[in-house]
């Protein structure tokens, strides 16, 4: 399914990068596995879906098992074996990761036009397992993607002082069968830094699986993510509830009845 070669070759600089590792792998999947990919996600009105939809993402998800065609299916198991784990803990450096087989978070993900995700922190410590979460992978699977689409991936400095998103310093286009890893413990804020604006049959397509590691002392026990306003945004009192209420898990739900 890879080039391991070509895995270390884009690994080489990961810890390297700043101001978190991240890099970013171009024809991750041998090309026919990516279109069959992407033909196999529902289209957007497609009642599979779980839909987020407030002024700080708007978004289609779904992680159920039950609904994921055959070459998914099997994708995502691959992705979560003892045999992918393994390989990324050789490449990125990181002792032990564990897949998360529920993918909590993870899944299908989805933006129409329109769809957006403010800058954010994901969650820290899995909410039905004793382990946190470390590292992120995301393939871009929209074919023909255009720039002037936007759906840009942003990565931003931490503003240690206000912990807060700071200065943008990478912008990754979802370029198809893009795969982008990183690692998400290092203050590592990250969102759509352009709003997604494509043709009204085209959407922004991307599969995502989360790896976890055994937790440090002292670690941040966030279960929830969290979000950080856009610059508009930072005198809006309802959006400042509805990002402290999302960050909680007592008060999450209240937010996507």
């Amino acid at each position: 399914m890879f080039d391991k070669e070509i895995l270390k070759k884009s690994f080489k600089n990961f810890s390297k990068q700043r101001p978190f590792s991240y890099c970013y792998i171009d024809n991750f999947f041998p090309e026919s596995l990516a279109q069959a990919l992407s033909a196999e996600f529902p289209s957007f009105e497609d009642p599979k879906w779980h839909e987020y939809k407030n002024q700080i993402e708007i978004k289609k998800v779904s992680n159920n098992w039950n609904v994921f065609p055959k070459t998914t299916y099997d994708t995502f198991r691959f992705l979560n074996s003892t045999d992918f784990t393994s390989l990324l803990s050789e490449l990125t450096g990181i002792e032990t990761l564990i897949s998360d087989p529920g993918l909590n978070g993870g899944g299908w993900h989805i933006h129409s036009n329109g769809g957006k995700l403010n800058p954010h922190l994901d969650y820290s410590m899995h909410p039905k397992m004793p382990y946190q979460r470390k590292l992120n992978l995301i393939v871009y699977l929209q074919e023909s993607w255009q720039s002037s689409w936007g759906g840009h991936l942003g990565v931003y400095e931490h503003d240690e002082e206000k912990n807060a998103p700071g200065k943008l310093v990478d912008e990754i286009e979802p370029v198809f069968n893009r795969a982008v890893f990183f690692d998400t413990t290092m203050n590592s804020w990250h969102g759509l830094c352009r709003e997604v604006t494509t043709p009204n049959d085209i959407c922004r397509k991307s599969m995502a699986v989360y790896y976890l590691t055994m937790p440090p002392e002292n670690v941040d026990d966030r279960g929830k993510a969290l979000f950080a306003p856009t610059d508009e945004q930072k005198q809006d009192d309802d959006v400042l509830d509805l990002i402290k209420k999302r960050s909680s898990i007592d008060s999450a739900s209240s937010v996507y009845k």
